[in-house]
């Protein structure tokens, strides 16, 4: 498709001296051609002339076939295909990989918890696409930091460390430390003497954990509390198979960006404002918030303008992503509108991409347990129980593969219903169903010998369906390069492996004449599989 499209692209800028990008896309069923443009029909207003007539001025440059109103449709050999299946199948034992971002640094900032609490729904989410952007980049050529922020100080450590110092800690674990949460939060909203004492305790942890102070209890219980929370990120993303190359507690950036933000102050990028310092977002059609508070303690936004500098002086990153929740697209709109004034050049190397809410089919209770969110452990919980219930198996990949493709198929930005029983089917659009066709496709491979090749070999309609969205592999790996989409890797392996089963179908490979042709399919077929699963962060069973 590439080549049509090259070629017709070249075509116009000969006959009319015009830059102009062809759209290719696969012809109507009712059309004996593989490929087809409307280039004709879009030229016709510019060129002034009919559709029909440059169909025809193309042709005459192009092997294609016409039609109305100004088609123009392209039919591939049968050697051509064979010619693009043995090269496909030499980029897979060559490990295929792009040069687009090749020498380049991504920094890829996601899931973000905040010690002192437990990871919820939304973490286990943006740990799982952000791992598949991640590998994306990879892909293409990049030199790739996963990095994960996390509020280490604060009110809500403030509010958790005031339970918690009313408690034994000798056997503290990490739902101790979630319950007090909860309930230093209700404290904090509810009485006025316990909301001074929080806020006391705020500042009080800010100087230990600036200060590193080991000789208090106030300071023997928060830090091994920030201890306790780490292990259990590490031991969670462990099991879902992501591992962080860096944290960035947020102590370790609050003073860059304290000073920073000082600094722009004079400078008049920020101002003061009832004791406070501010930006304000209203002239660039945002919003005023405060960086600095009247404590003169540094806020979200100024850990966040220290976090940015942080990460260009560690790695001196080409292009930083980071993923939040939709909630956080206004405020990081203003963080990012702020250090644009003095450090234009970070901000244009800087994606925030944004995420809505997982949520359970129907009105299903979100958890049954104390607080109001499904905890990430939830999830996992939820799919092995249904995967379990549905099939008798305990498979950790095939579980592990039905979480992230439930999530990975859709495309990021709004909210995602997440239903347990639908993501372990064997059938349809899941990642069971992917990794079944996938160990299919490694059984029949098992079973042939390799026969001689078939000179001149006519492919039937359902080898030749197969091979033409094999060839759309690359394509659609570039797209989801350029536009971070992994949803578009996603949804191609489930019309892939629906291709497939057409062809297994029709089409007997051991042991029949065609086999060394057919096979030559089959090991492409699960090269693309296996890369695209990879890029999904999902790992093919032996068997299933």
């Amino acid at each position: 498709m590439d080549e049509i499209r090259e070629n017709l692209k070249q075509a116009i800028k000969n006959l009319y001296n015009l830059d102009f990008d062809p759209e290719i896309t696969p012809s109507p069923e009712n059309i004996d051609a593989d490929y087809s443009t409307n280039a004709p029909l879009r030229l016709a207003k510019d060129l002034h002339k009919s559709p029909m007539q440059i169909a025809e001025e193309l042709n005459n440059e192009l092997d294609a076939e016409i039609s109305n109103p100004g088609f123009l449709n392209f039919k591939l050999s049968d050697k051509y295909l064979n010619q693009k299946l043995d090269a496909l199948n030499d980029d897979f034992a060559n490990e295929i990989v792009s040069s687009n971002f090749a020498g380049k640094t991504v920094i890829c900032e996601f899931s973000d918890p905040n010690p002192f609490k437990v990871l919820h729904v939304g973490h286990l989410y943006t740990s799982i696409m952000g791992d598949s952007i991640s590998r994306l980049y990879e892909y293409a050529g990049a030199k790739v930091i996963r990095a994960n922020f996390g509020g280490d100080v604060g009110l809500h450590v403030a509010k958790t460390m005031y339970i918690l110092l009313q408690k034994d800690i000798d056997n503290l674990t990490i739902e101790d430390i979630a319950k007090s949460y909860v309930e230093g939060t209700a404290a904090y909203e509810e009485d006025e003497a316990a909301k001074q004492e929080i806020t006391k305790l705020n500042k009080e942890i800010y100087k230990i954990n600036s200060e590193n102070l080991h000789d208090s209890k106030l300071a023997e219980v928060y830090w091994k509390g920030r201890e306790l929370s780490y292990e259990y990120f590490n031991d969670f993303y462990a099991k879902i198979g992501v591992k962080f190359d860096k944290y960035y507690p947020e102590s370790t950036v609050a003073k860059l960006g304290l000073e920073t933000v000082k600094r722009e102050l004079e400078a008049g990028v920020y101002e003061k404002s009832d004791g406070a310092v501010v930006f304000k977002g209203e002239p660039y059609g945002l919003h005023t918030r405060v960086f600095i508070n009247k404590e003169g303690v540094p806020t979200y936004e100024a850990k966040d303008v220290g976090l940015i500098f942080t990460k260009d002086k560690d790695y001196h990153f080409d292009k930083s992503v980071v993923i939040t929740g939709n909630e956080q697209k206004d405020y990081m709109a203003v963080v990012l509108k702020s250090v644009e004034q003095y450090a234009p050049e970070l901000v244009e190397k800087t994606t925030h991409l944004t995420h809505g809410l997982v949520k359970l089919p129907g009105n299903v209770k979100m958890s049954s347990r104390k607080g109001n969110f499904l905890k990430a452990v939830d999830v996992l919980d939820l799919v092995r129980d249904e995967l379990k219930s549905a099939y008798d198996s305990t498979d950790e990949k095939v579980s592990l593969a039905a979480t992230k493709y439930a999530f990975l198929k859709y495309k990021m930005g709004g909210d995602i219903i997440f239903d347990p029983k639908e993501s372990v089917k064997m059938t349809g659009n899941s990642g069971p169903y992917l990794l079944y066709s996938a160990v299919r496709a490694k059984k029949i491979l098992s079973n042939c010998n390799n026969q001689t090749q078939i000179d001149e070999y006519i492919y039937n309609i359902y080898e030749k369906n197969i091979i033409k969205k094999l060839l759309e592999y690359k394509n659609v790996l570039q797209e989801s390069v350029a536009e971070m989409a992994p949803h578009k890797v996603a949804n191609y392996l489930y019309e892939l492996a629906q291709d497939f089963s057409r062809f297994y179908e029709n089409c007997q490979v051991a042991g029949a004449k065609e086999e060394s042709e057919r096979v030559k399919i089959v090991k492409v077929y699960l090269a693309i599989m296996t890369h695209g699963l990879d890029i999904l962060g999902i790992k093919i069973p032996e068997e299933m």
